[in-house]
């Protein structure tokens, strides 16, 4: 086994001080492969009155996607085109991901998620399926769709959990429980599946040890990936009215920056990270604002790294 000395001389720049999407996808690839973002008009049963119409705290009317479904409607199979011209010719880019984004992508009946998944597979040239929804909206049914698609291409089932405490869950009215996460990891590696988990860091009345209880909890779970947020308000959601009524602030981006590189020092190394922080649209962001300089974020993130001279992993330990 690698002393951590040998490790951390493995690791000579801030991209590869943890497992970084974009390395793993080049790794994997051999070469860029880029995400194409599609909103397949779909709504979530924490909306559309299957468990409530107030949604999660956070979430707005466009459930943290293009809008593409609400402005005309745009089919799957064109949103997919579309993009794939654009990414080529702004990167030329020659592989890529259709990743169903909007709101809860099993939120349908399976012969309609059929023939959506489908559309989206327009081409040899989409190596990867990736899909995005709640722990509560996948019954096996739809996973075996989804591991369908497994033998030609990767799938990647993407499950919001945000915290690993069932009182924040409940705070922010998501819906589940904690189990029920975890019940839908087991459900989609029994078939195969990769499993990208979703979480935010600063929710209210979570603590900082309770973030990192949440990054230990993902550690102990057959997961492959995680998307980590830092929570921001947008307009129209429940959590405006709270912060409009003085009950609710942010995290700072300094003390993001520390929380993140904290957490990420727990994670498993394997444990592919998808992402650093959210990626909120200038429009409907109320606060922070620095949730809008993206680059420079990630810089600090990876300045963090390189003061601490740490890197993924380092704080995990199995059992804890």
């Amino acid at each position: 086994m690698e002393t951590p000395e040998k490790k951390n001389r493995k690791i000579s720049t801030p991209h590869t001080r943890y497992r970084s999407l974009s390395g793993y996808l080049t790794d994997r690839f051999g070469e860029r492969v880029h995400k194409i973002a599609i909103d397949a008009g779909l709504t979530c049963p924490n909306r559309d009155g299957t468990i409530s119409r107030k949604g999660c705290i956070f979430c707005n009317s466009l459930g943290s996607g293009t809008g593409a479904s609400l402005i005309g409607g745009i089919p799957v199979r064109d949103q997919v085109a579309s993009a794939m011209e654009k990414i080529k010719r702004r990167f030329k880019a020659q592989k890529f991901i259709a990743y169903f984004q909007s709101f809860s992508n099993t939120n349908a009946p399976v012969a309609i998620l059929k023939d959506l998944f489908d559309q989206a597979l327009i081409s040899d040239s989409i190596v990867g399926l990736s899909v995005a929804t709640r722990p509560d909206c996948v019954e096996d049914e739809k996973l075996k769709l989804l591991a369908s698609y497994s033998g030609e291409r990767m799938v990647w089932l993407e499950l919001g959990l945000q915290s690993a405490h069932d009182i924040t869950l409940k705070r922010i009215n998501r819906g589940h429980d904690v189990a029920c996460f975890e019940d839908a990891v087991g459900r989609a590696k029994e078939l195969g599946l990769s499993v990208v988990a979703h979480v935010i860091l600063g929710l209210p009345g979570e603590t900082k040890k309770m973030m990192l209880e949440t990054a230990r909890f993902l550690s102990s779970l057959p997961i492959e990936g995680v998307k980590i947020h830092h929570l921001y308000v947008v307009r129209k959601t429940l959590l405006a009215e709270l912060y409009e009524a003085g009950k609710f602030s942010c995290l700072e981006q300094s003390g993001y920056v520390g929380l993140l590189v904290d957490f990420i020092e727990l994670l498993r190394d394997d444990i592919v990270v998808h992402r650093l922080t959210g990626d909120p649209h200038s429009g409907e962001l109320m606060t922070p604002l620095w949730s809008l300089n993206k680059s420079q974020n990630i810089g600090l993130i990876h300045e963090e790294f390189e003061r601490r001279n740490t890197w993924q992993g380092k704080n995990f330990s199995v059992g804890k």
